[in-house]
């Protein structure tokens, strides 16, 4: 399918990149349909990706691992909340969390409260809140910019 989006133009998305979020994203209960798009030079390998709405072209977040800046992250989920998203493995599970990047970029902050979750076989996602005490704001830029350091050594 071809589809519109806000950073990247009109781009080619096969049916077995779209992943469905049935309740929507926490603020978009009427987008369904996303897809996860990559810096094309990294390709899967890039820390910040962007989940990109099919509905609605001007609607991406950027999106990142939590495990990449949080390696400690661990939230307890109610499997109950997980049951629409099919058998999750360890294969098969992606854990994904919003990026806020604001004007000043050293303010960046990640959403540990209310993860992205992915059975990336079914391509079925849900963003759930989670009741640990995980902050909405943590703070990643300097960890990021510490990481891209010790890579370039």
């Amino acid at each position: 399918m071809r589809a519109k989006t806000r950073f990247f133009g009109e781009i080619e998305i096969s049916d077995d990149k779209i992943i469905n979020f049935e309740q929507g994203i926490i603020g978009f209960p009427d987008s369904h349909n996303y897809t996860l798009l990559y810096d094309s030079e990294k390709g899967d390998d890039s820390v910040i990706s962007w989940l990109q709405s099919l509905d609605e072209p001007k609607l991406a977040f950027p999106v990142i691992d939590p495990l990449k800046v949080c390696p400690d992250y661990d939230p307890r989920i109610d499997e109950e909340l997980l049951q629409p998203l099919g058998e999750l493995t360890e294969d098969n599970l992606l854990v994904l969390v919003t990026i806020t990047v604001p004007s000043n970029v050293e303010e960046m902050t990640i959403n540990l409260k209310a993860p992205i979750i992915i059975n990336a076989d079914l391509k079925k996602a849900s963003q759930l809140i989670i009741e640990d005490d995980l902050p909405v704001r943590f703070k990643i830029y300097d960890i990021l910019k510490e990481a891209k350091e010790k890579a370039g050594e």
